[in-house]
């Protein structure tokens, strides 16, 4: 039986209230009006000023008195033929390397064990998580104090009887010798006090992740595979760890990301350190900025580390909106 037009227009109509139209257009309105403030912010604090430091990385102001003539890429030139800036270059690509792996390993190693359901496991959950809750310039401090020859940790080894502890957190020594443009490719040993710091602050971080990744993990997988015989290390290395990809794929990133903007920590422990060999480019940027008035050159450096962050960030992202999208 077909419908007359007004019958058709009602059945449309069903559920149509004026008033709900208007509360959802004035929900909307002002959702806008309150993020309005925070645009604004965000485009002045952030982008402009991301902007206006780019813009002055290819100027000549490097001195006290502002020069904003344009001068090319002459900055950038200086301060990749620096002797600091390339220890900070062979520097940052051993500790990204060392945090990311030690937050990695030790954030699963505790947060297998915390999968076990042990006994107060919300305190010691709290226990791993708590450096981070610790600013990263009181944790150089700490770690200052730890570390130093004369006091923490080193006073205990004398007390044992070790009477020739050796200063590896003041050394600048680099092992092995590799020449590399003008400095020493090696490892700087006083870098490892740096890692010991920043993995112990960050390990929570990673185990965080690994543990809600563990828990999400449907324990009839596990069932069936021991069923199947596998054992604990079959286990782990065909289903757990294949399960915890995309998680370690974004502790990776964030924690690749957090290595390159290093500073607080960095400055409240060791400073650059002899010879550079803790030296790494946020702080090199302060410093050239802030301490030597050399504003376009500290410019330039914060590009380049911007620059960096981009190139970890941006693949990152893409694949996160690519898979909500086929989602």
């Amino acid at each position: 039986m077909s419908q007359s037009p007004r019958q058709a227009e009602s059945a449309i109509n069903v559920g149509y209230h004026p008033g709900r139209r208007f509360r959802f257009k004035a929900e909307k309105t002002w959702a806008v009006v309150t993020l309005i403030p925070s645009i604004i912010l965000l485009g002045v604090f952030v982008y402009y000023f991301i902007f206006w430091t780019g813009y002055v990385s290819f100027t000549k102001w490097n001195s006290f008195i502002q020069n904003m003539s344009l001068n090319g890429f002459r900055n950038y030139i200086a301060v990749f033929e620096s002797y600091r800036f390339q220890s900070d270059l062979r520097n940052m690509v051993f500790f990204t390397v060392g945090f990311m792996l030690g937050c990695l390993v030790l954030g699963m190693f505790l947060a297998i064990l915390l999968d076990q359901h042990i006994k107060a496991e919300g305190f010691f959950r709290s226990v791993f998580l708590y450096p981070m809750a610790i600013s990263a310039a009181a944790t150089g401090v700490i770690w200052n104090w730890l570390l130093n020859p004369t006091t923490g940790l080193n006073l205990i080894f004398h007390a044992l009887g070790f009477k020739h502890v050796p200063k590896w957190y003041l050394s600048t020594k680099i092992l092995p010798h590799l020449h590399v443009a003008s400095i020493n490719g090696g490892f700087p040993l006083a870098m490892v006090a740096v890692l010991i710091a920043s993995i112990w602050q960050w390990s929570g971080f990673a185990m965080a992740l690994y543990l809600a990744g563990l828990r999400a993990i449907p324990e009839e997988i596990k069932e069936a595979a021991r069923i199947d015989g596998a054992s604990a290390g079959r286990l782990f290395w065909s289903i757990t760890l294949p399960q915890l990809r995309p998680i370690t794929t974004t502790a990776v990133v964030m924690l690749m990301a957090s290595s390159l903007k290093v500073f607080d920590l960095l400055y409240a422990m060791t400073g650059p350190g002899g010879n550079f060999v803790t030296d790494l480019p946020a702080l090199n940027m302060f410093d050239t900025t802030f301490q030597g008035n050399q504003f376009a050159q500290g410019a330039a450096i914060a590009t380049i580390l911007l620059i960096m962050v981009l190139i970890f960030i941006i693949p990152y992202l893409v694949s996160t909106l690519r898979k909500e999208v086929s989602k």
